[in-house]
């Protein structure tokens, strides 16, 4: 292993620890915030390690959490930022196949769309009111990043979808379900 693949699996394993204390959160912003610091290291992480579409979902996912901690001021939960997000990451996968020329087969047509799933999915999530919602959709989230990080390696990143899982259950669990 290279020391910039080192140095990148390091930077994975710490943006690891910020996305999973994100799911331990009580509150909406300190989830998002939370999530934005990883965000920030796993853009880092991918470009790195060469997984161009994960580095760019990142970089957009770090824009898009700043816009949500700012949920009010920016009327973030409005419909047109979701749609908004969701054309930027459409427009990024497309890229992925022609600016990034990204081999065109099926596997990458798959492999590639996951990440663009997985943002959706938390895109979503963060027009919601609660930590509770955002936990719900990190359950589709996760998957599909856990694929997507297994295929392009990024120890970090495998290990922080396989702790996520684990976080989000025990979140909900802790502090999702109503004492009977």
């Amino acid at each position: 292993m290279e020391i910039n693949e080192i140095i990148a699996q390091i930077i994975g394993i710490i943006a690891m620890f910020f996305n999973l204390f994100s799911y331990q959160q009580k509150t909406r912003k300190g989830a998002i915030i939370c999530q934005l610091f990883g965000t920030i290291l796993f853009t880092i992480n991918f470009f790195m390690l060469g997984a161009i579409v994960g580095a760019l979902m990142n970089f957009i996912g770090a824009v898009r959490a700043v816009i949500f901690i700012n949920k009010e001021k920016l009327r973030a939960d409005h419909i047109g930022w979701f749609v908004g997000f969701t054309v930027i990451y459409l427009v990024s996968y497309v890229l992925t196949f022609t600016v990034l020329d990204k081999e065109p087969t099926a596997v990458n047509f798959i492999l590639e769309f996951l990440p663009v799933i997985g943002m959706i999915a938390t895109t979503h999530s963060y027009r919601l009111t609660d930590a509770k919602a955002i936990r719900k959709f990190g359950l589709i989230s996760s998957p599909v990043w856990l694929v997507y990080n297994i295929a392009n390696f990024s120890v970090g990143a495998i290990i922080c979808e396989v702790l996520s899982l684990a976080s989000i259950i025990i979140g909900m669990v802790r502090l999702d379900r109503r004492k009977q």
